[in-house]
């Protein structure tokens, strides 16, 4: 009886937070995944997912972090503002709290995924409006070198901010515009910066050096 009872509560306890997973979910639509994982059954976790920015599915499987949490009861029950990213490539800012029952066992988590790439040209947008600086300086020409992924990254995004746009919003001709321009000035020497552009742009490989020639 001991055992339906905590059962129970466990149940009532993850159905509240399911609650607040979709309340979550709907005050930021477009903008933030919410996931509630049941850990009580690891290989079929994932209970409710709002504004569904993964692709994953009711049902799907528990991810490391809860794991961990199954196999560690002094696990830090919030994890805040870690990096993260989404299976296309897009940055994600993660938040995971564990929800635990009576008996201290995590039974439950409950995480947060921003969407951090809609919000990049927002931002530049905002850094280009405050900017005081209207002294024009001619730029010497760089030499070519090899760029980092985050050099790449940031490239893209201003590139979109200056059309108001997010890289996956952009238009065909816009898209192969800046692949052309990315490749004319050197940034297909670094290393993956193909598949990186491609992840961007929400296009194939194939199309990104399509939009080369």
């Amino acid at each position: 009886m001991v055992g339906g009872v905590v059962d129970g509560a466990d149940e009532h306890l993850i159905g509240e937070a399911e609650k607040i997973a979709v309340a979550l979910g709907r005050m930021f639509p477009g903008l933030c995944e919410v996931v509630l994982h049941d850990l009580r059954d690891p290989g079929h976790a994932i209970r409710a997912i709002e504004n569904n920015l993964s692709g994953r599915r009711v049902g799907d499987s528990a991810t490391e972090l809860g794991l961990a949490r199954i196999a560690d009861p002094e696990y830090p029950s919030v994890i805040q503002n870690y990096p993260n990213r989404f299976p296309d490539g897009r940055p994600a800012k993660s938040t995971s709290i564990g929800i635990k029952n009576e008996a201290g066992e995590y039974v439950a988590a409950l995480c947060l995924n921003l969407d951090v790439s809609v919000l990049s040209p927002v931002t530049l947008a905002l850094a280009n409006l405050v900017a005081t600086d209207t002294e024009h300086r001619e730029q010497p020409l760089e030499t070519l070198r090899d760029r980092t992924t985050r050099e790449l990254r940031r490239a893209v995004e201003e590139s979109a901010a200056e059309r108001a746009a997010t890289p996956r919003s952009l238009s065909r001709e816009d898209k192969k515009a800046l692949v052309r321009r990315l490749h004319r000035d050197g940034y297909f020497d670094s290393r993956d910066a193909a598949q990186t552009i491609a992840d961007l742009l929400g296009v194939s490989r194939a199309t990104v050096y399509n939009y080369t020639k």
